[in-house]
């Protein structure tokens, strides 16, 4: 009989996890999840450096490490800039969390921008491509496995109406994140998606707008998700509970989506 060890805890003491987009309505989530389950969390951020600094010092009350980068996660020269920071001041990463993403607006076919469509590919399959070369070396070098997930979305599989650049960036990160798992398996490095469907975050709650649309109403759970089971999925991955899972597309919206065998 296999010897089972208790409790079963989601410990990321020790390690050192990069999460992209750190700053937006997810992100900022993730990190604090990650942090309260130990790992020092690298916050890359573009724009927003307040809200960067904010959760550094969020993460310093819970005695964690925070540290606050500023980098294009579409520039191979900004990502591997990123890599030498974390590098420097908090060791190799064993987890890394892509998670940014450009926003644009939704139209038809016939009237996107055909610049949108390049903006997706960049923030969503470059960004994959960038991020594994910068840092999954340094994994395989550790000797000690790794993590690499990717936050996709249940629009990769509706194929919406007006959603068309932001599906072909998905699904072009799919194919890039299922074949990088099969690459890297071999030194014990998973590699996961995390697909979230209409996500509640801070903005509605200030807002106070949780369910403002019949979508809830459509989906099996008759709820919208939140930010905080978002996260709590990719702490799971990020965790040696998930060590036999990879390659995995792992919609969290509810059954709202729900892949076929």
């Amino acid at each position: 009989m296999a010897e089972i060890s208790t409790p079963l805890t989601l410990d990321l003491s020790g390690k050192v996890c990069v999460v992209t987009g750190a700053t937006g309505q997810l992100g900022r989530v993730m990190v604090r999840i990650l942090a309260r389950c130990g790992a020092d969390v690298a916050i890359q951020y573009l724009q927003n450096e307040a809200m960067a600094r904010q959760l550094s010092e969020e993460l310093a009350v819970l005695g964690r490490r925070g540290l606050p980068v500023q980098a294009d996660i579409t520039d191979v020269v900004s990502v591997t800039a990123l890599r030498d920071t974390v590098m420097a001041e908090m060791g190799t990463a064993s987890i890394i969390v892509n998670n940014a993403v450009i926003q644009y607006d939704w139209t038809s076919v016939l009237q996107q921008n055909p610049a949108d469509y390049e903006s997706q590919f960049r923030s969503c399959v470059l960004h994959n491509v960038l991020m594994a070369q910068a840092f999954v070396p340094g994994m395989i070098a550790a000797g000690k496995g790794g993590r690499v997930i990717g936050i996709n979305t249940e629009c990769a599989m509706q194929n919406f109406e007006s959603q068309s650049a932001y599906v072909a960036g998905k699904r072009g990160m799919d194919g890039v994140l299922r074949i990088l798992a099969k690459e890297v398996g071999g030194h014990g490095i998973t590699v996961n998606q995390v697909a979230p469907g209409w996500t509640i975050s801070d903005q509605d709650r200030e807002a106070d707008t949780p369910d403002i649309s019949d979508y809830a109403s459509k989906v099996p759970l008759r709820r919208r998700g939140t930010d905080i089971e978002i996260a709590n999925v990719v702490a799971f991955l990020a965790s040696d509970l998930s060590s036999y899972i990879t390659g995995a597309y792992i919609p969290v919206c509810g059954g709202n989506v729900m892949p076929g065998i």
